[in-house]
C-alpha cells in the first residue's frame, strides 16, 4: 500500500490531461468568476492535495500499465473518467465562457470539471494500491469539491 518508488508515465498523461486545459481555462475564465470570496480552509486543502497529488502521482511506477487482470478495472475506469473530464472541458471551451457553464452538470455528474479528476485519481491510488495518492485525492476532493460547490450555490 505504499507504493515502489520510480517514474510513473501513467501518471504524467493524467497530469497532461489535468494542467493543458486548465492552462488553457486560465486565459478563458467565466466571464462572471469571483475567486475573492473562497474559504481559506478549502484553498489549503486544496493546495496541500494539489500538491501531494501531483508529486505522489509522478513518484510511484504501480500507476503504469500492468498486464491485465480484474485489478486493471480500477485503471480502465478511472482513465474513462479522465477522458468525460476532457469532454467536460471541451463542452466549457465551445460555449459561452459563464460560471453557470462552467459548473453545470454532465449526465447526471454534479460539478464534473471538480469531481471527475478527483475521482480519477482516488481510483488510480486504489489501481496502484498507493495510500499517498488515495489520502491525497481525499485531502483535494475536500478543498477542491468544496470550494466548487460554494461556487455553485453562489451562483444559483
Amino acid at each position: 500500500m505504499l507504493g515502489h518508488l520510480g517514474f510513473s508515465y501513467v501518471g504524467l498523461i493524467y497530469l497532461l490531461m489535468l494542467f493543458i486545459p486548465n492552462i488553457i481555462w486560465s486565459k478563458n475564465q467565466p466571464i462572471d468568476y469571483d475567486n475573492t470570496k473562497e474559504n481559506k480552509i478549502l484553498l489549503l486543502f486544496e493546495r496541500i492535495g494539489q500538491v501531494c497529488c501531483t508529486c505522489s502521482i509522478l513518484i510511484f511506477s504501480d500507476f503504469n500499465i500492468a498486464p491485465f487482470s480484474i485489478w486493471s478495472l480500477w485503471l480502465i475506469v478511472s482513465f474513462l473518467l479522465m477522458l468525460l473530464y476532457e469532454i467536460c472541458w471541451i463542452r466549457y471551451f465551445v460555449n459561452e465562457h459563464t460560471e453557470e457553464n462552467f459548473y453545470r452538470s454532465f449526465y447526471g455528474i454534479p460539478i464534473p470539471l471538480a469531481s471527475l479528476p478527483v475521482t480519477a485519481f482516488m481510483l488510480l491510488g486504489i489501481y496502484g494500491k498507493v495510500i499517498w495518492l488515495i489520502v491525497s485525492a481525499i485531502i483535494l476532493g475536500i478543498g477542491h469539491l468544496g470550494i466548487h460547490i460554494q461556487h455553485l450555490k453562489a451562483i444559483k
